[in-house]
């Protein structure tokens, strides 16, 4: 690691520690501290278990697409999720939440998410001569399919109980508790530890398909690989807080752009650092200057979204 790259993940690291003190200790002596630090400890923990989520998967999945734009939201997992929320609300009513608790919830959706996953990789991407954007139009077109379903469903459901799947709509790290938080961080320190193992092999499937193979690798089995690495990171961040559509494009895009390094060992923990401080900041204006007035995602999806457009008006204008 050279020097500049090295002062630079510097200041990304004080850049975060900043944002997570202000977090912590904003307008603390107006209120019971006993009572409100472990609550801001707890979504702390959570955003950087959210954050390390989106940014690994992110990364991971624009590498083994070799398309910078594309993030794992396109595969469907959030509209499978919504789905599931949305179902048991019509089926439970106003009754959803004794019949299935937050744990119960979290663990059920991921699951669902991870059923999904198994369906599309190993059964469709075989059947698909392991062609990965064949994989991702039929991810997009169910995708599509759930998002309609949950719509109507919920254009008929009681608006009471509409009220309850609106909660699952949009990112909320205020419904976290230890026993959910511990089950997401022993799932995601899992995967990012088996995850090490294979992210050298990322550099070369940067290269192309083509040049992959050519060097000696096994491209199909580390593909599925890498896609069940997704799956579970994607579907315990999903799980956790709900969907967050143009995270993982503004934060993989900014690491290409401030961060000159092909070494996705580096790379991928740059990238959940921009997404941790992304993620503290929308969470303090939330909390701090719109009192709850609005939500983390839309902050960031309105970042993301001009971000993204900025991003299409540059490569427009290389060509």
């Amino acid at each position: 690691m050279n020097k500049v790259l090295r002062n630079k993940i510097i200041y990304l690291g004080v850049c975060m520690l900043a944002a997570a003190a202000f977090f912590l200790t904003w307008n603390l002596g107006n209120v019971n501290i006993d009572y409100a630090l472990p609550r801001r400890f707890l979504k702390l923990g959570t955003i950087i278990l959210v954050g390390i989520a989106v940014g690994y998967s992110a990364l991971i999945f624009q590498t083994i697409t070799n398309n910078k734009i594309l993030t794992p939201s396109i595969m469907g997992y959030e509209s499978v999720f919504i789905l599931f929320q949305t179902l048991i609300v019509f089926y439970y009513g106003d009754k959803t939440f004794k019949v299935l608790g937050q744990n119960d919830n979290f663990i059920v959706a991921v699951f669902l998410m991870m059923v999904f996953s198994f369906f599309l990789y190993f059964l469709l991407f075989k059947k698909s001569k392991h062609n990965i954007y064949h994989l991702l139009l039929v991810g997009l077109v169910l995708g599509t399919l759930f998002s309609t379903l949950s719509q109507f469903i919920q254009i008929i459901i009681d608006p009471n109980e509409f009220s309850v799947i609106e909660s699952f709509l949009f990112v909320s790290f205020n419904k976290m508790n230890t026993d959910l938080f511990t089950m997401a961080a022993v799932i995601l320190a899992v995967t990012i530890i088996f995850a090490q193992f294979y992210l050298k092999y990322l550099d070369v499937i940067a290269l192309g398909r083509e040049q992959a193979i050519n060097l000696g690798l096994n491209y199909h089995k580390l593909i599925r690989i890498f896609m069940v690495i997704i799956s579970l990171l994607v579907s315990v961040s999903t799980a956790l807080v709900g969907p967050i559509a143009f995270l993982g494009i503004m934060v993989t895009n900014l690491c290409y752009e401030l961060f000159t390094t092909s070494k996705h060992r580096h790379m991928v923990w740059i990238c959940s650092m921009i997404a941790c401080v992304f993620l503290i900041v929308g969470q303090s204006l939330t909390e701090y200057y719109f009192n709850f007035s609005t939500t983390t995602s839309i902050i960031i999806n309105f970042v993301g979204g001009v971000y993204f457009i900025y991003i299409i008006l540059k490569s427009t204008q290389k060509k």
